[in-house]
Parts: C-alpha cells; structure tokens; sequence
C-alpha cells in the first residue's frame, strides 16, 4: 500500500418464490417437491448483503472492493457495486482525506447512494498520524517511536509503552469513529503504511505484530464505549506479518492478510512461486496459517490487490494502463481462500476512476464478483 505522496481514485418476490413448488405440488413426488420447497426457501432467505441468514453461510460474507476518494469522486461506485453484486465499498486512505470527502456533497451523495442500493460502507485507513498528530512531537516526543540508532522520530507510528500516546490515539479514534461510522460495525485503523514500529528499550522486546496488537486491543476497547457493536482488524502485512506470541487478541479483533508482494501471473496456492523479493507463495500461506490460529477464522478478511490499478502501476500515475486480469487465478486463489473458512473477501480496486473507463473501458468488477459467487456454490 503506497504512500500519500504515491497515491495523491433483481430477482422475484418472496412471494413467488414460495408460490411456485406449491402451485406444482400436485405434479411431483413428494422427495422432489421438498427438495424444491427447500430451495426456494433458501432463496428467500437471502439479505441485502448477498449473504445467507444461517449460522454457516455457503458463501463469501464480504465482497468487497476498497476504493480511494477519487475513485469515489469521478464514479457511480455504489451502482456499479450493487449491479456486479458486490457487498461492500471500503474507503481509503486517511482519516481525515476520507472525513474531508463524506462532508462535501459529493460525499453525501455517496453515502446515499449505498443506503439506496444496500451497499455496506468500510473505512480501511492507514491511520496512526491522524490520531496521534505528528505536531505533539515538540512537546511529547516520548509518545513518538525510537528508531534502531535510539532517536525519537515523528514521521510514523508510536511508543506502545507511551500511556500518553495510547490515550490520545484512542481518544481521537474514537472522534474519527463518529465522523466514519462503518455500516458493518467492522473498523480498519492500521498501523503507519509498511513503517517499523518503536525500537525503545521497553517496546524492542515486542515484534512489530505484537505491538500493533498491544494499540489495537486498546483502541477496540476505546470504541466498544461507543459503539457496542465494534470489531477491528489486526493487518497482518510487510511487517506485521507474523503472527504475535507474547501479546493476545482481545475478543473482537479480526484477522485482515494483505498478501502485497505475491506474484499474481500464477495462483497464491503455487507454493514455490516467488516474487522479485519477500517470502514465497508458500511462507506466505504458512504465515496466514498461523495467524489464523492465533485470531480465529471468525471474521478473517483476506485484503487482496487482483483489481489495483495502482499497485499493477508501481504507484506512479504515469504508469496507468489496464488492469491485468486472470481469472483463472482469482478462482484458485479463491478456494485456497475458502478452504481455510475465509469468508470475508475484498480488494483494493485504486485508480479505477472516471478517467480509467474513459480510456480502457469497464474494469472486470463482474467477473470478479460472478468467480466469488461460483467458489463456494
């Protein structure tokens, strides 16, 4: 996930539904008609979401694409979302980028626009710089991390040992909270983008995962006081890929893996596929593995990058051309995302904006949600 520098884009009733195994009762055996009577009473049973109402639904319970502010700025997202039959947009980057957008009109409308069309809205934020305001270093520098050569620095992150920071990052994730209120009751504040976490004499003895632990245990806490309903993520991504030991998951916090430096010219499952640099396809499936032990299946979201235009350019506006698409991939990757009891699915869709289908057309959003559809029917 780049920096701010690099990114600054119906069916029949129920009614029928139920109506016609009983208008052809008479015509069928009695097996075949309650196998039919079955059907269409799962059918119903379907919500707004394109989620079953069961405790073990047949399929991916978030679909999702996670989009930056000028995305939503230059397109019908909540449309396009819902006609492809999607469930869910989340936002991006920043807090307050993304706060600034919903009070503009524009913005509004956009949050309009998903009520109408049953669309569930997400804020996946790299967020550590707007809670704690890199403008209290003067003052305060013991709440900022220390770097490997023992120097305070303001450019990201913490001291997860510093009371004072924890307080302050809580207090204003929970103001955030009330401008970006996410519809699904789930939260996203990550940790600074790919930044290490603090290197001072207390917090050294923590890994990078362990400290974004210790932050988001507190922050979950913080918004559970205003909001009952709040879970939050653990992004398990560049450094925080490895799953903590020393420090454990409150209940409520869920697994987000953002596999960002696979290859995806083959599937995630081809286990000795290797990219320029980083892990293997392998050591990166062993590493969700783990994570998943230690944070349950509950809620375990996979943030994939098979729709971003942004990263498929390097970051670089100048770079834009059309997504690379492989369907055959999305499937595998799919199921090796399903046989783990992964069933919440989003990826980041950046750059696809009006200016993208102005030049290469519609981008494959049907495709993609139709692959999720098909994994697990």
């Amino acid at each position: 996930m780049p920096s701010a520098a690099e990114m600054s884009g119906s069916g029949a009733s129920s009614r029928g539904l139920m109506e016609t195994p009983r208008a052809a009762a008479p015509n069928l055996p009695r097996r075949t008609f309650l196998k039919t009577l079955a059907a269409a009473t799962i059918a119903c049973r379907w919500q707004g979401t394109g989620a079953l109402a069961s405790a073990d639904p047949p399929t991916f319970l978030t679909r999702g694409i996670v989009l930056v502010v000028d995305d939503l700025r230059t397109l019908d997202w909540p449309e396009r979302v819902h006609r492809a039959g999607l469930t869910t947009i989340g936002t991006h980057i920043f807090p307050h980028q993304v706060a600034a957008f919903l009070a503009t009109d524009r913005g509004q409308s956009f949050l309009d626009d998903c009520r109408r069309f049953g669309v569930a809205v997400e804020h996946e934020l790299h967020a550590m710089s707007d809670p704690l305001p890199r403008s209290l270093f003067d003052r305060h520098p013991v709440m900022f991390p220390m770097n490997e050569r023992g120097d305070r620095v303001r450019d990201f992150n913490l001291c997860v040992h510093s009371e004072a920071a924890l307080e302050t990052v809580c207090a204003n994730a929970v103001k955030y909270a009330g401008m970006l209120r996410p519809t699904t009751g789930r939260y996203f504040y990550w940790i600074d983008d790919g930044q290490p976490m603090c290197r001072c004499p207390k917090c050294r003895e923590l890994s990078d995962s362990e400290q974004a632990l210790v932050l988001e245990n507190r922050v979950l806490a913080a918004l559970r006081e205003d909001d009952p309903r709040a879970t939050l993520a653990h992004l398990a991504y560049a450094g925080t890929l490895r799953p903590p030991k020393a420090v454990k998951p409150s209940p409520g916090i869920f697994l987000e893996f953002a596999p960002i430096s696979r290859r995806y010219d083959v599937p995630f499952a081809q286990r000795d596929a290797r990219p320029g640099s980083g892990p293997s396809h392998g050591e990166l499936l062993d590493l969700l593995d783990a994570n998943l032990e230690v944070f349950g299946r509950e809620g375990a979201q996979a943030l994939e990058y098979w729709l971003d235009v942004s990263r498929f350019s390097s970051w670089r506006r100048e770079n834009v051309t059309r997504l690379p698409w492989n369907e055959e991939v999305l499937k595998a990757d799919l199921a090796a995302y399903a046989e783990r009891g992964i069933r919440h699915i989003t990826s980041f869709g950046a750059w696809i904006d009006g200016d993208y289908v102005r030049r290469f057309g519609e981008p494959p959003i049907a495709e993609y949600a139709g692959a999720m559809a098909e994994t697990l029917r």
